[in-house]
């Protein structure tokens, strides 16, 4: 239930206004009919133009000045500041008119705010959905607290709780949930609710790649492209996830059909390109055993296919003491 009958507020206001005035502000904003509508398509009904549309909506506000004093639309002023405050001075434009008008009176809370002196409407731009707050120089504000914050998820590069954003961004809560609600380039991700850029694939995926890269997201180790595809789903094609994975640079093949992520610290390349980055890389000669236990770190191969490759004898050798060294070491 909601505190104020908002639809008998609007009505009382509008009393004072001539009928046709009365009625050009009532389909401005939509308060009988639920559907806003616009200068031209007023001004076509009542034979004027959309700039005398617009004017007598001026006018229309001007001789309802005097109404604001009233205790009643006060109250409700009062009410939708200590809203505001609760909320950091600054709400989504949906979820501002869903909160307060509990969805039967969106149209009438709109057209309050709008004729409150104290509260201003930011339309939506590249950055932020349509909002409004409570102080009229707030945008250059909000706009250095987004950029500091998409600054620290780049430098992150993780999907972080609200808490943790909090900490970072050492904003009050109230602020800061109010700006990652109105923020376009930050949502949550489906599964856990916690933040990211909306180009991550953990936010937005796009196609059996991002899918796929959230599975070993969750799952935390190398997986054969038959079970990466049961996973995604079970129209999943096992084939057409291989022939992704395969060519992007985010997965390493890291046995027969099995991938592992780059960022885990996998290599590219064949056993044999494994064990010549390892001894490049050591500089020293390695033991059979030193040798085996690095490249079955990024390889997931038997034993016998890595001894296979290290009995090349035009890249690897051994010297007196036994151990593996590069040709020409």
């Amino acid at each position: 239930m909601s505190q104020f009958n908002y639809s008998k507020i609007c009505e009382d206001i509008f009393e004072i206004l001539p009928d046709r005035q009365k009625e050009i502000l009532e389909r401005r904003f939509g308060i009988l009919t639920g559907e806003k509508e616009t200068l031209d398509s007023i001004g076509k009904d009542f034979n004027l133009t959309r700039e005398r549309v617009r004017q007598i909506e001026k006018e229309s506000f001007a001789k309802m000045e005097r109404e604001k004093e009233k205790e009643e639309i006060k109250k409700v002023f009062f009410y939708f500041e200590k809203y505001f405050k609760e909320n950091g001075g600054i709400k989504r434009e949906d979820i501002l008119l869903k909160d307060l008008g509990k969805d039967k009176f969106n149209k009438h809370i709109y057209f309050l705010l709008t004729f409150a002196d104290d509260f201003f409407r930011i339309p939506e731009d590249d950055e932020f959905y349509t909002f409004w707050s409570a102080e009229k120089e707030t945008v250059g504000r909000i706009e250095n607290i987004l950029k500091s914050i998409l600054k620290k998820f780049k430098e992150i590069n993780k999907l972080l709780s609200e808490d943790e954003i909090l900490k970072k961004a050492k904003q009050e809560p109230q602020i800061l949930h109010s700006l990652l609600e109105i923020a376009k380039k930050i949502e949550q991700d489906k599964e856990n609710n916690y933040y990211g850029l909306t180009d991550w694939p953990e936010i937005r995926p796009k196609g059996v790649k991002d899918r796929a890269y959230l599975v070993f997201k969750k799952e935390q180790k190398p997986l054969h492209f038959i079970e990466i595809a049961k996973l995604i789903s079970e129209d999943a094609h096992a084939q057409t996830v291989h022939n992704e994975l395969i060519k992007d640079n985010r997965f390493v093949l890291v046995g027969r059909g099995i991938y592992a992520l780059k960022e885990w610290g996998y290599k590219s390349g064949t056993v044999h390109d494994i064990i010549l980055k390892i001894l490049k890389e050591e500089k020293k000669p390695l033991s059979k055993d030193q040798l085996l236990k690095k490249v079955q770190k990024q390889r997931i191969v038997k034993e016998n296919t890595i001894l296979l490759n290290l009995s090349n004898g035009k890249c690897f050798s051994k010297d007196e003491n036994g151990n593996y060294i590069l040709k020409n070491f």
